[in-house]
């Protein structure tokens, strides 16, 4: 199974989780040869790559320390090394157009949560907490994030965030929505 695929910012390359034999791990595709590489080979489940906005290094969620945390590792792969050191579950890790932040869905308490901390992992900033906030997308000013909020026995919706964390809203969208994602800047 292929999964979580996201662009480089020059576009020539996608990286994805792919699951073999119970394994899964972070690969990429060059687009122009089709040449595939395997970026991480670890005993654990490592998914949702996002590259950096210069390309050269990719952010991760991963639970090879026993639960999911964040990982940043070489864009070439290697050696990872893990930045999220709170307490409780790190996924869905997503690098800002900026590259000042890294967002991220925390679980903690029963609740969830999205936050923001620097790419070495320093700063962490909670702007969120609700019963299901997951799968932030940052605007392409870098300063706003979109993720999807669900009510206990509810619809999932759309909200918005700025990353000081006090303007918090739901999307102008009247139905339910899901695992939103920004467009680039429109010229």
């Amino acid at each position: 199974m292929t999964f979580a695929p996201r662009f480089a910012p020059d576009g020539r390359t996608v990286v994805y989780s792919l699951e073999r034999g119970g394994n899964t791990d972070i690969y990429a595709l060059d687009i122009g040869s089709g040449q595939v590489r395997q970026l991480t080979n670890a005993p654990s489940i490592e998914t949702a790559p996002s590259f950096s906005p210069d390309g050269s290094q990719i952010v991760f969620e991963s639970d090879r320390s026993g639960n999911q945390q964040i990982y940043v590792m070489s864009a070439g792969g290697g050696e990872a090394r893990r930045i999220s050191n709170g307490k409780g579950r790190y996924g869905t890790p997503v690098w800002s157009p900026r590259g000042d932040m890294i967002a991220f869905t925390k679980q903690n308490g029963g609740q969830f949560h999205i936050g923001v901390m620097k790419p070495d992992g320093t700063d962490e900033r909670i702007l969120t907490s609700s019963y299901l906030d997951e799968g932030p997308t940052w605007a392409p000013n870098g300063r706003v994030l979109m993720f999807s909020r669900e009510a206990q026995g509810g619809a999932s919706r759309l909200w918005t965030v700025d990353i000081s964390g006090r303007n918090i809203r739901p999307a102008p969208y009247a139905s339910s929505a899901s695992d939103p994602a920004w467009s680039p800047l429109l010229d």
